[in-house]
């Protein structure tokens, strides 16, 4: 099987660093949730093929050629190049991205092809959107989830050693009493909205009067 990833020593498979997979995917998903709101909201597809073309080049370079030259996980090297590399398995994460070069295919082969838009490619953008916040937000690979599924062989060295069983510290575990914060929190954010409604509606005004002078330069 060809070599994917990196031979670290300590580790019997090849790996990957998960600090500038999540430096990536955080980029990634900059871009792909800035050019879906403006298709969304504001009628713009235009930077949403450009971003689908680059999302899709950048996991192709991933897949065929190497991590190790994909654009973004170059920059994400760079990011985070003072911290302590956590490597994690190759295999699970070359598989994730499979998904995700489906993903986009789909997507160029319907938005940027043949120009249209759909609940599919809706649903297809909210997908890679959860995916990709997952990843850059908690380093929870979701792509990797499948991969226990359709293989025999478990993952192994998964972000954070999910795939081993082990027992968590106390301050890892979350109470009733940690819940009934959450959700008292919720309720002072909606006691809030209801009391200051009208306030909170009201749209701003232009503190040095820079707009103004603006249209009367015009």
């Amino acid at each position: 099987m060809a070599r994917f990833g990196e031979q670290v020593d300590g580790y019997a498979i090849d790996v990957l660093n998960e600090r500038e997979i999540r430096a990536g995917a955080g980029l990634l998903f900059l871009a792909m949730f800035v050019t879906i709101g403006m298709a969304a909201f504001g009628q713009q597809f235009t930077p949403l093929k450009y971003a689908v073309i680059g999302f899709l080049g950048d996991i192709l370079v991933r897949l065929l050629v190497s991590p190790r030259w994909a654009p973004t996980l170059i920059v994400g090297r760079w990011i985070v190049r003072n911290q302590v590399p956590e490597w994690v398995g190759a295999r699970q994460k070359q598989f994730a991205w499979w998904i995700g070069a489906g993903l986009a295919t789909v997507m160029l082969a319907l938005q940027v092809i043949v120009n249209a838009f759909s609940p599919i490619t809706g649903i297809i953008c909210l997908i890679c959107l959860i995916f990709l916040f997952c990843e850059a937000a908690f380093g929870i690979c979701l792509g990797c989830l499948f991969y226990n599924l359709a293989f025999k062989e478990r993952a192994q060295h998964c972000p954070g050693e999910v795939c081993t069983p082990h027992q968590r510290h106390p301050a890892q575990r979350t109470s009733l009493g940690h819940w009934a914060i959450v959700l008292a929190f919720a309720g002072w954010l909606l006691a809030i909205g209801w009391l200051f409604h009208d306030r909170l509606s009201a749209p701003p005004f232009d503190l040095f009067g820079l707009t103004g002078q603006a249209s009367a330069a015009e």
